[in-house]
């Protein structure tokens, strides 16, 4: 269950970065308060999930998907540019989320 909990943390982080652009600096009252519940819900399914995975891979893992998929939805919905240089960084962002899951569990404290 903790993995369905931090991929939906980290979807939920796509919605609430595209919420904060439409909040203008949390001057639009709708946008600003939909981002905010967005962040409590997307913070606790973080949390719900860390209960489980180590810290390090879960906020790896949690960041990673935030920063690509944002930057599809950029590339998608607004126009922002693409070239093989990003998405190589990108691809670099995806095997390090990969490479960070695969490698072996690290001691619970």
């Amino acid at each position: 269950m903790a993995w369905i909990y931090i991929i939906m943390a980290g979807l939920l982080e796509i919605v609430w970065v595209i919420g904060l652009k439409h909040s203008y600096g949390f001057t639009k009252i709708i946008p600003s308060i939909f981002t905010v519940v967005i962040i409590i819900f997307s913070f606790f399914l973080l949390s719900k999930a860390l209960h489980s995975i180590p810290l390090g891979t879960g906020y790896a893992i949690f960041t990673g998907l935030g920063t690509v998929g944002t930057v599809v939805i950029g590339v998608l919905f607004w126009g922002e540019t693409i070239n093989p240089l990003k998405v190589f960084f990108l691809v670099l962002i995806i095997l390090g989320i990969i490479g960070i899951k695969v490698n072996p569990a690290e001691p619970k404290h």
